[in-house]
């Protein structure tokens, strides 16, 4: 069978990984036909903005996009490229699968969670104004919708995926009917699920227990803000945002992205880590039902990192971009 999916190479080391992260699938078997668009800030001069329409007709025609880090120029009155593809394509669920990795050294063992942020509203929902000179109000926008969706969502993975155990993540002593209002939708779709554990979690002593001990988590759910903080956090139990997979996903769209910015310091030097977006490639085939394909992807990056002899520099190596790429395709 042959997938149509759209690539967005990105910018600064964007085309770097997103390259070899198309080498390595291409390596593993799938037939795919990918269809390139530029977004971020190499496409400001082409097209005069960061997300060019082609880029959405792109992915609305093939449903599955792989997308390199993106840039939007600061104060150049440019919104967040992620933020609106979010939005523009309903992609309501972040999820950011996190586990220890042999050979990345961290104080860690047997970490194997998964990060659950609602993608639409919260603080990301873009409404700020300046009532007055010198104080600006953002809003935070908590909607039933967005909790039921997000949360049966979780459940239903966690289902098919064999978790057993899920903590919702808030803060309902101070933000009593955001927050509240979020555990009262969840407990209600959690009781659909009885078999599935069910715990809420201040997020402060979420934050302090993964620091103790990580390896107590399986799933955690929460809303916008606290999701971006906490995907980022539980990266770093791990080996940081380079060894990190994610996917942005709703009803009829998925977008799998690298975690990590652009890194423009070391944007053509060769050295940038390719195993983060691989990882997410890995996710988009498993998505489309290539699992096998996806599985031999994480068993050779297992490998690699494992043996430890072909590693970039922010692993500890001298290796290349294209010399780890290479030693994942001779795995595989």
């Amino acid at each position: 069978m042959k997938y149509g999916i759209t690539l967005i190479p990105g910018d600064g080391i964007g085309t770097e990984v997103s390259e070899a992260a198309v080498r390595i699938v291409e390596a593993c078997g799938p037939d795919i036909e990918w269809d390139r668009v530029d977004a971020g800030a190499g496409a400001v001069d082409k097209h005069g903005t960061t997300l060019p329409e082609e880029v959405l007709a792109s992915i609305r025609e093939r449903r599955v996009a792989l997308k390199g880090p993106l840039t939007t120029p600061v104060g150049k009155g440019f919104v967040s490229v992620n933020v609106t593809l979010r939005k523009k394509l309903e992609l309501y669920v972040s999820l950011r699968p996190v586990n220890t990795l042999a050979g990345v050294k961290t104080p860690y063992e047997d970490v194997d969670l998964v990060v659950f942020r609602e993608n639409t509203e919260g603080l990301y929902s873009g409404l700020e104004h300046e009532p007055v000179d010198g104080v600006v109000e953002t809003l935070r926008v908590s909607s039933e919708h967005a909790a039921r969706r997000l949360t049966r969502f979780a459940y239903d993975w966690s289902r098919f995926e064999g978790r057993r155990k899920v903590h919702l993540v808030h803060n309902a002593s101070d933000f009593k009917l955001a927050d509240g209002q979020f555990l009262e939708v969840a407990h209600q779709v959690a009781s659909d699920y009885p078999y599935i554990e069910t715990r809420d979690i201040l997020m402060t002593q979420a934050c302090m227990q993964l620091a103790k001990a990580p390896e107590g988590f399986d799933v955690l759910i929460m809303e916008n803000l606290f999701g971006d903080i906490m995907s980022d956090l539980c990266a770093g139990l791990v080996g940081g945002l380079g060894v990190v997979p994610g996917a942005n996903i709703g009803d009829r769209y998925a977008v799998f992205e690298a975690v990590h910015g652009s890194a423009p310091d070391i944007a053509g030097k060769g050295v940038a880590n390719p195993i983060a977006l691989t990882r997410s490639a890995a996710l988009m085939l498993k998505h489309i039902g290539e699992r096998d394909a996806a599985r031999r992807i994480e068993r050779s990056i297992g490998r690699l990192l494992e043996r430890g002899e072909t590693l970039t520099p922010d692993l500890g190596g001298s290796a290349s971009t294209s010399q780890v790429t290479d030693a994942i395709i001779r795995e595989l």
